[in-house]
């Protein structure tokens, strides 16, 4: 931060700001002053300092109220994030106080959070009670930008291929995520153990988000074959779109451990069958700026997911699933 940034820093005001955004949401200076248990006159004798620390006007001031200037607009999506960014280093810090010894943010794709994160956090969770930490579910595009961006410490995503460096960002292996064809045991391709993608491009899809890394593929799959894919209804998760498999709405394809934890809750009424194409064995990644300058608590996480997977059910779930009897 050069001189003047750091002057600009020290001569904006944090109660200042909050005054902004309250005259901002109640649409006038008296109705702000009440909200905040402030005199009218003290708010607007902020508002005017704020405006001379800025050198432009923030507000149109007329009979009704206030309006917002375009600077005004501008200074209340910064005034409400850092706001908010103030908000939450307070609760994390408070967490500290009571003795959380560390917070890891982590977002993941739908694969790696229905597959294998709530057994690899649990057994964290239960090693390192101290460590909290904030998962969220987005896309896996979305993932690696929230961890560019800095709103993520650790993402669990699958990392195009076609990406070189990755924008910049550090990749390790995680999880490898065999891709199926998910269908009733009645539909004309339930006999194949094993099946090429082009084989499915006749019948109807179920699919998931158009941007989800699934979908992409899928879709590249078919114009490879010069064709397109029929796809008859889009749904947001992978138990929603079993339950559409499962009333004869179409096909679908998942990962074969989520096929695997899904069926056990719809019974035995659907069958899986691997998919041969080279795009269909993905690697699930862990993705960071840099894993050497992580916290010491990310660096734990790290550490824990990157070990061998248990010797439990879970191996025996990555075979290809044969119709059941």
């Amino acid at each position: 931060m050069n001189p003047s940034e750091r002057s600009f820093a020290r001569r904006i005001d944090l109660t200042s700001l909050q005054l902004f955004v309250a005259v901002c949401e109640t649409g006038s200076i008296g109705r702000a002053a009440e909200r905040e248990f402030i005199a009218a006159s003290a708010v607007s004798k902020r508002l005017s300092e704020l405006e001379g620390t800025l050198g432009t006007s923030l507000l149109y001031r007329h009979a009704r109220g206030v309006d917002l200037t375009p600077a005004g607009e501008s200074l209340l999506h910064h005034a409400r994030s850092v706001l908010y960014s103030l908000e939450k280093m307070q609760g994390e810090l408070s967490e500290y106080a009571q003795g959380v010894r560390g917070h890891v943010r982590v977002h993941a794709n739908i694969s790696a959070i229905v597959q294998y994160l709530p057994e690899d956090l649990g057994a964290f969770a239960r090693h390192h009670a101290a460590i909290k930490i904030d998962l969220e579910e987005h896309l896996s595009s979305e993932v690696m930008r929230a961890v560019q961006e800095g709103a993520a410490d650790l993402g669990l995503c699958h990392v195009p291929t076609d990406t070189p460096g990755a924008h910049g960002l550090q990749t390790l292996p995680y999880r490898q995520d065999q891709l199926v064809l998910v269908m009733p045991q009645g539909h004309p391709l339930a006999a194949h153990p094993q099946l090429a993608f082009a084989q499915v491009l006749d019948f109807d899809l179920v699919g998931l988000h158009a941007n989800s890394s699934i979908y992409r593929a899928l879709h590249q799959a078919a114009l490879a074959q010069g064709r397109s894919v029929r796809l008859r209804m889009r749904v947001t998760g992978l138990d929603a779109m079993c339950r559409m498999i499962d009333n004869g709405l179409g096909v679908g394809v998942m990962p074969l451990h989520a096929f695997m934890l899904m069926r056990q809750g719809i019974g035995r009424a659907l069958t899986s069958a691997a998919l041969t194409d080279d795009w269909a064995e993905r690697q699930i990644s862990l993705v960071a700026r840099d894993f050497s300058t992580l916290p010491v608590a990310a660096r734990t996480l790290v550490e824990h997911l990157r070990a061998p997977e248990p010797a439990d059910g879970r191996a025996a779930a990555q075979a290809p699933a044969a119709s059941p009897a």
